[in-house]
């Protein structure tokens, strides 16, 4: 396998997969409440701040990759973003596993901040289900050493991915106050 097409060609099916089970696992999940459905499970309310986090923790880790690659520090570059890739599996799971044990929690802010908080929250769904294919792609195409490929894409996946992350943590912190504790 020593053609970089072949890389790319044995994960397509993989990316189209994950692309789509991921959305609709969670939003399969989501809808799911296991104490609802008569599971006695405490609430994970300690998570949202956990997982808040990590997408903190997501966007440091991608901005320092962003700075790494720039100043030719390949190796360092590449464990930056596998942890990135990591830390937003790990939000997913949390973030699933919070909402299976838990109530949503219903925004409480009036007038124009709702307005803003919903717009945020719509765009940061709807990119975070539509990033997943470019940050495959993108791994995919630096695993298959398409390095000009795999910076073409990059200059997509890296400010939306950014984007998603940021946002998550500017999520939690509008709607913490009104968390049932």
């Amino acid at each position: 396998m020593n053609n970089p097409s072949e890389v790319e060609k044995k994960y397509n099916k993989w990316i189209i997969g994950l692309s789509i089970l991921i959305p609709l696992a969670v939003a399969i999940l989501f809808g799911v409440n296991l104490r609802k459905l008569g599971f006695d499970v405490k609430p994970l309310s300690f998570l949202p701040p956990i997982y808040a986090s990590i997408n903190g923790l997501t966007a440091v880790i991608l901005v320092i990759a962003l700075w790494a690659i720039k100043n030719k520090k390949v190796k360092l570059h590449e464990g930056l973003m596998k942890s990135a890739i990591v830390c937003s599996v790990l939000f997913l799971v949390m973030y699933v596993a919070y909402h299976m044990t838990s109530d949503s929690t219903k925004f409480g802010g009036e007038g124009t901040i709702r307005y803003v908080y919903y717009f945020i929250l719509i765009s940061h769904i709807l990119l975070s289900i539509g990033v997943i294919p470019f940050v495959l792609i993108t791994y995919v195409r630096a695993l298959g050493k398409q390095f000009d490929k795999h910076k073409k894409i990059a200059r997509i996946t890296f400010p939306i991915w950014l984007y998603v992350a940021v946002t998550g943590v500017i999520i939690y912190l509008m709607i913490s106050p009104y968390y049932v504790h």
